[in-house]
């Protein structure tokens, strides 16, 4: 290819980024809409740790707002902002998907305690952070693996390297 040198496509690594433990209020159902059964979850706390950020959920704001498809997949679209130990302000629109067998997914909806390994939870959070310290988050791609516990939420999110 003109004497371009090209080497393999290089395969992507996770590295971890932070784990996110959100408290949840309850769901407020606004009900059946053409994409299906929409609900608001607004979050009410929470905390993140991990090796280079930590701090508090902001939860002023916070919420996902979801609806079960007709195929009974959950698409989240939750937004809300992180505060770092430091001070400052990170906001995150993480888009995620959670499915699994019926009777699972009717578990979670009744408010048990399911092992995440019986679904499938996984988002692709999208941060925007000032210049400055954190502004690496800005030039990377994330996915997150989740766990929906009755009244809380936990998330593990990696950069894709």
């Amino acid at each position: 290819m003109g004497g371009i040198v090209m080497s393999d496509i290089v395969t992507p690594e996770l590295e971890f980024v932070l784990e996110l433990h959100g408290v949840l209020a309850q769901p407020m159902v606004m009900g059946e809409t053409p994409a299906g059964t929409r609900r608001i979850i607004p979050i009410r706390a929470g905390t993140f740790a991990g090796p280079h950020l930590s701090g508090t959920l902001v939860a002023d704001g916070a919420a996902d707002w979801q609806f079960t498809r007709p195929d009974n997949v959950t698409q989240a679209e939750a937004a809300y902002a992180l505060r770092t130990d430091d001070g400052v302000l990170i906001q995150v629109n993480n888009y995620g998907l959670r499915h699994g067998p019926a009777p699972v997914m009717q578990r979670l909806a009744a408010g048990a305690e399911v092992d995440p390994a019986e679904y499938y939870f996984r988002t692709a959070p999208v941060f925007t952070a000032p210049v400055g310290r954190y502004d690496w988050l800005n030039r990377s791609i994330f996915i997150g693996s989740g766990a929906r516990y009755p009244d809380a939420i936990r998330l593990r999110v990696y950069r894709v390297l």
